[in-house]
């Protein structure tokens, strides 16, 4: 990408039924927003997606298929429940095959654990050979290195101009990784305008009350997206609804200020206010 084309959107894939059956609490999430925030870009969509061949390989054609920047993470592994690098072949239509560069860093990997362990190194011993296949990669892959412990994930580029990065389940491994490519392909980018939220805590209001209002607000300030969280049982609060206003810095007070006057003509009973 040069560092004059328009930034692209960002999307996240999480692979793996643990996440799903909850046997393990999901990080990359709220990680790779921080990851994307701390350099001024955001994260467009996020999907979940079990261990299921059909089910990734659907996900990973949408992502290629989009021109979006996505990240893939989990399911890279050399086990019987890691399907991602197959369903990424499948996904693009390619074969899946070693790649060479692959095969060295993984190489690599098995003499320094085995000097180690005080070992001769034994590529031809059946788990180590059974290892390479974690660097069996669609045809076409570009390495993605992985500064933990060497064993590299992959990119692919699909014929929609969707990017696909993948890296492992383990955060360790995934959230330098990712960082790594954000700052590779996207430093120097001129990155999305700075964004900012004001809301205020409305007392005793109806969304559906309050929808036309929101609307117009959209409508006389474009650029402008308007939010409304509901709460039935909030500690502090009660029954009560944040509404707000979302975009540009330099668009939101005037926004906001609008939507405060608003509020005020519905007679609103009004609590506190926020900006982030």
């Amino acid at each position: 990408m040069t560092t004059d084309s328009p930034m692209p959107g960002f999307g996240l894939i999480i692979i793996g039924d643990e996440i799903l059956s909850g046997k393990r609490q999901d990080k990359h999430l709220p990680k790779v927003i921080e990851l994307l925030g701390e350099r001024g870009l955001a994260l467009s969509w996020a999907r979940y997606v079990g261990d299921d061949r059909p089910a990734i390989t659907a996900a990973l054609r949408d992502a290629f298929a989009s021109d979006q920047v996505v990240f893939s993470c989990g399911g890279i592994g050399a086990t019987p429940d890691d399907h991602t690098r197959q369903c990424a072949a499948a996904a693009l239509g390619v074969a899946l095959a070693l790649h060479p560069e692959a095969r060295a860093l993984i190489e690599e990997r098995m003499r320094d654990v085995a000097r180690e362990q005080g070992e001769t190194f034994d590529p031809d011993r059946p788990d180590n050979v059974h290892r390479l296949n974690m660097g069996v990669f669609p045809v076409g892959a570009r390495i993605l290195p992985n500064p933990y412990n060497k064993i590299p994930g992959f990119s692919c580029l699909g014929p929609g101009g969707g990017e696909v990065h993948f890296v492992p389940g383990f955060p360790v491994m995934a959230w330098p990784m990712i960082a790594a490519v954000l700052d590779r392909d996207h430093a120097g980018r001129p990155g999305r305008v700075p964004q900012r939220e004001r809301s205020v805590i409305v007392f005793g209001a109806l969304e559906a009350t309050l929808t036309p209002l929101m609307e117009q607000i959209e409508a006389d300030h474009p650029g402008i997206k308007v939010f409304s969280l509901p709460s039935v049982d909030h500690p502090t609060y009660g029954r009560h609804i944040e509404l707000g206003v979302k975009g540009a810095a330099t668009l939101v007070d005037v926004a906001y200020a609008a939507l405060l006057m608003g509020l005020q003509a519905h007679s609103a009973r009004l609590g506190p206010e926020m900006v982030r």
